[in-house]
Parts: C-alpha cells; structure tokens; sequence
C-alpha cells in the first residue's frame, strides 16, 4: 500500500494550466509555420512538422526550461522575419538584422556568448564562485537562444534568395558546427540542472568553443556563411531526420569525452577539490553516451534508408558510412563492458576521450582526407 501511494502520478495528470498553454502555443506556432510556408513543402516535410508539435510540446513538459527558451526564439524569429519584408537587402538596412538577429549577426554573437561563457565555467571554478559559475550558465542559455534565431532566421533567408535555393540550415559544415554548438550546449545545461554540477561547464564548454573556433575559421577564411544551393543528394526530406538525431549522437559523445577528461583528473587530485564527485561525473558520462548511442544508431538507420533512395543501396562501404560504423561499434562495445562487465573508472573515461578522437574523424576527418559518396561535404 505505502508503495503504491508513493507512485507519481500519470503524466497528464500532473500538468496543469500552463502545461496546456504551452502545449496550445506550440500547436499554433506549427500550425501557422504550415499555413504560412506549406506550399514549399512536400507531403513528408508537413508530416515531420506536424509530428514535432506533439515532440515538442511533451519536451517542454518534461524539461521546463526549455519552454521559455522556445518560446524567445520563436518570439524573435518572427520579428526577426517582419523585418525582412521579402526583402533580403534589409539585412544591411534594418539596425535590429544588421547587429543583431539576421543570421549571421545572431550566430556571431553565439560565439561571441559562448566563448564568454567557457570564460566564466573557468573563472568561476579555480575560484570557487558559485556567482561566477551561474554567470557562465546565463551566458550559455543566451548563447543557445542566439544560435537558434540565427538557424531561424538563415532558413528564411534562404527563401527569400529563391524558392529554389531555400533548404533547412542542417546541409553543409557551418551549419552543422553550430547545430552541433547548440545541442551540445543543450544536452549539458539539462544535465547540469539535473546534477547541480556547474563546474561541469568548464570542460564541455572546451569542446563548444573549439566547435566555435572552426566556425569562425570557416566564415572568415572560407566564407562559409553564404547561403548555397543544395547538390541534388541533399534534396531529400530524409536529410532534416538524419542530420538532426546524427548530431545529438556527436554533441553527447563531446559531453562524455570532455567528462572522462575531468574524470581523469580528479581521479589524480587535479581540481578534485573543485569538481563534482568522481561517481556524478561517471554518471553522466554514461548517460550521455547511452543517449548518444541510442540516437547514432537511429541515424545510421535514417541514413541507410536515405542512400537506398539516393543511391539504389541501403550501405556501400563508402568512407563515411565504414567511419559510422566504427564510431557505433566504439560505443557499443564501451556500454557492453559498462552494462554486461560492471567496469567503472579511468578505464572507460580513458575510452570516452579517445573516443572522441573517433567521432572527429568520422565528423569531419573523412571529409578532409578521404573521398567517396560523401564529397560533398567535404572542406
């Protein structure tokens, strides 16, 4: 009896009013997105849309934060986007899109915000300031809600370039490097709430600002920043399903091998004093990449349902998808010997950083050196 009374209750029995709200501004943000650029959509691209209003609204009931976060971006996007008037030389006009929110004005800033915030993770825990360590936690919430305005408003721009060019900003390397910025940045600040463990932020935050580092590298060195035409095998809805679940796979990895540098670490007396407690850090470095696992191995699904389509073969020993696979099986035989052997300790922290090394390769290294059905990612 006193263990059943001690079961929470339903979910829809815990939600109240508000829950509801959000819910409801959700459906009517996704229904006016469909009323207002359905006519660029295909059938399967208005089915992903309806079906993340339902994701979308369950998400924010069960991390709370994320609420106003979606809400700020959406808020602004949309004025972001009054702004325009279908007219993309307003970018260089209007003073709110030339400092502040056209795409890559609110991307820079990202960087700008996330380099600050890495700033202050480290600040605040060499001195031990709980103060300063929050102000590295503000930034980054304002780093994550600046980057998904830019990604917001590029996919705008994109259409107002031309019908034929626009494409959701998930299909090239600068893209992908602040996609891959903003879930990282979002994976952690859960964890972060959920263990108490600010300190946390100074090593994640390393790993984001490298991220941050090639961005900037790219804009200014490539000009990476202008908005392309898509190569016909990224015209495919597949690619706004696969790019996405492939990246929280690589964004949890990042958490877990910059955990396994801090676990290492303590595990010597370095910082040990400062940081959270060896088991809080094995703890998420297992669940990030348990997450990380379960959502890389739905996107190799995705991607070889995705190559069937554009290529006739669900899998062709191509350079990135043999890099997939080592990069799957490094995990699973990581969890294997967590789950099945009980191993803990510097030896799957170990691991979780060379592993990192791994996923680079498989990131961005294949792209660099080596050729195949992919080439059009490359560098």
């Amino acid at each position: 009896m006193e263990l059943a009374l001690n079961q929470p209750a339903p979910l829809w029995k815990r939600l109240t009013w508000f829950d509801w709200l959000f819910a409801a501004i959700v459906a009517g943000g996704g229904l006016f997105a469909l009323s207002q650029f359905g006519d660029y959509m295909d059938i399967y691209e208005k089915a992903i849309l309806l079906a993340a209003i339902p994701a979308l609204a369950i998400f924010g009931w069960f991390w709370k934060p994320f609420r106003p976060l979606f809400l700020a971006v959406g808020a602004i996007s949309l004025f972001a986007l009054s702004q325009y008037g279908g007219n993309l030389a307003r970018m260089e006009e209007a003073f709110f899109l030339k400092y502040l929110i056209s795409s890559q004005a609110a991307i820079m800033w990202m960087c700008a915000l996330f380099g600050l915030a890495t700033l202050a993770y480290w600040g605040g825990l060499i001195a031990r300031s709980g103060f300063v360590l929050s102000t590295g936690s503000a930034l980054t919430w304002a780093a994550v809600t600046l980057g998904w305005i830019g990604l917001m408003v590029r996919w705008y721009e994109s259409y107002l370039i031309g019908t034929d060019v626009g494409h959701i900003p998930v299909s090239n390397l600068y893209e992908v490097f602040v996609l891959f910025c903003l879930i990282t940045a979002m994976m952690y600040l859960y964890y972060e709430a959920q263990y108490q463990a600010r300190q946390m932020g100074a090593f994640v935050l390393l790993v984001i600002s490298a991220a941050v580092g090639f961005i900037l590298w790219y804009t200014f060195d490539r000009g990476a920043h202008e908005i392309q035409p898509l190569v016909p095998a990224l015209k495919s809805w597949w690619m706004k399903l696969h790019v996405p679940a492939n990246f929280v796979g690589y964004g949890a990895f990042s958490i877990a091998a910059m955990l396994g540098a801090a676990y290492l670490l303590a595990a010597r007396g370095f910082l040990a004093d400062r940081l959270p407690k060896l088991e809080v850090i094995d703890d998420v470095m297992y669940k990030a990449i348990a997450i990380g696992f379960a959502f890389f191995t739905i996107a190799t699904i995705l991607g070889a349902m995705w190559a069937a389509e554009a290529w006739g073969g669900y899998w062709s020993w191509d350079p990135k998808e043999t890099w997939a696979l080592i990069v799957w099986l490094n995990y699973a035989a990581w969890l294997h010997i967590r789950l099945v052997k009980g191993l803990r300790g510097p030896m799957l922290a170990w691991w979780a950083v060379v592993g990192l090394f791994v996923t680079t390769f498989a990131f961005i290294g294949v792209n660099m050196f080596l050729s195949g059905l992919h080439s059009y990612g490359e560098l």
